[in-house]
């Protein structure tokens, strides 16, 4: 009789290095969804292609009601859509290979995340190694690595329970990684993090990337994240994908630039005149001084600082403004960023594939 070891793999075995090449990590081709039908049906994602190659990082933005969720839902699997293909390492998921398509597949949703609390950090990487096939003593060097990457080595034996919300995050990430996923899926990952164990999350993802081959896809509302980690970022609104680029492209083409300038001396006559000449884009009032926000084009910067010469203004501060993701994001979409969802605000849990089976604490069952 066959143990049951037989059906675990070693890293070597499901694992491509940094550099392999083969399929795309993720193909959506054509992909649309529908909800409910006739005057109440909605469209919640309207033939949309992506492609995600091995060892990127995509961030993936969008307001709420864009789409994102069930796109997500449909590459995992969650949601058969109603036209369209998903392919995940070359295998087409609705196909007889679904089963191994999504066998080196992971993710961590936002919400209660599934670690199991009675459990130690390790005995949770161990555990969700094992339900991914993989035997947890093959990658115990794995985990002491994530362990001391993430800050956890020191907190390795100690029940999930007792962390804080904090290092509760790395050890959901931790455990998405555990059994070494090649594609994951990241929703809100600095969620509850300091600004330092935000630091190490984006370090840590970059290098599994690098060295690696690791690929993922983050939904955050975290620029700060988006912009460091990303090769790229796809940005959905109303079911469709309405940007699509690098992080320095879409910089490039936001044409926000703009400056701010301070001065005791801006009345309401010279906003009137900036406001006919420029792109008047901010005024703010700091006790005397009056701040303003201009958008400037080319030789607009030199015709503003003479028109503020001409108004007899001494300016106490200038400088200029860079456009940041934000501002590329409400351009496209409209959309304040505080509007951005995650991957799945509803859905609370770590999918993995399999999903582990547990109560809504995160509590063995």
């Amino acid at each position: 009789m066959t143990g049951p070891e037989s059906v675990f793999t070693t890293p070597s075995e499901s694992s491509n290095s940094a550099g392999v090449t083969g399929p795309p990590a993720l193909a959506i081709e054509g992909v649309s969804k529908r909800f409910g039908s006739g005057d109440d049906a909605v469209l919640a994602v309207d033939d949309v292609s992506l492609t995600v190659e091995r060892g990127s990082i995509v961030g993936l933005l969008g307001p709420n009601g864009a789409g994102k969720t069930t796109l997500i839902k449909c590459a995992l699997g969650i949601v058969l859509p109603d036209a369209g293909s998903v392919r995940v390492f070359g295998t087409d998921v609705s196909g007889s290979g679904r089963r191994a398509a999504y066998a080196d597949v992971d993710a961590m949703l936002e919400g209660a995340r599934n670690d199991y609390w009675r459990l130690t950090v390790r005995e949770n990487l161990r555990y969700f190694a094992t339900i991914s096939g993989v035997d947890p003593n093959s990658v115990a060097d794995r985990h002491d690595r994530l362990l001391e990457r993430l800050d956890l080595a020191d907190k390795a034996d100690m029940a999930v329970r007792d962390l804080s919300r904090g290092m509760k995050g790395k050890v959901s990430l931790a455990s998405v990684l555990a059994g070494g996923a090649e594609l994951v899926f990241l929703d809100e990952p600095t969620l509850g993090l300091d600004v330092e164990g935000s630091r190490t999350l984006r370090r840590e993802l970059r290098r599994l990337a690098v060295e690696e081959g690791l690929t993922v896809i983050v939904s955050s509302h975290d620029m700060t994240t988006i912009e460091a980690v990303c090769d790229r970022v796809v940005m959905m609104a109303s079911g469709r994908i309405v940007a699509d680029d690098t992080v320095t492209a879409l910089l490039s083409a936001a044409d926000r630039d703009a400056v701010r300038v301070t001065s005791a001396d801006i009345d309401e006559r010279l906003l009137s005149t900036l406001a006919q000449r420029f792109d008047l884009r901010a005024v703010e009032t700091d006790g005397p001084r009056t701040i303003v926000e201009v958008g400037v084009v080319g030789d607009q910067l030199y015709e503003l600082m003479d028109t503020l010469r001409e108004a007899a203004v001494t300016i106490e501060d200038v400088h200029t403004v860079q456009p940041d993701l934000e501002d590329v994001f409400m351009s496209v979409t409209g959309v304040e960023t505080d509007a951005i969802g995650g991957i799945d605000g509803r859905t609370a849990g770590h999918e993995s594939m399999p999903t582990p089976v547990g109560d809504a604490g995160g509590q063995p069952s």
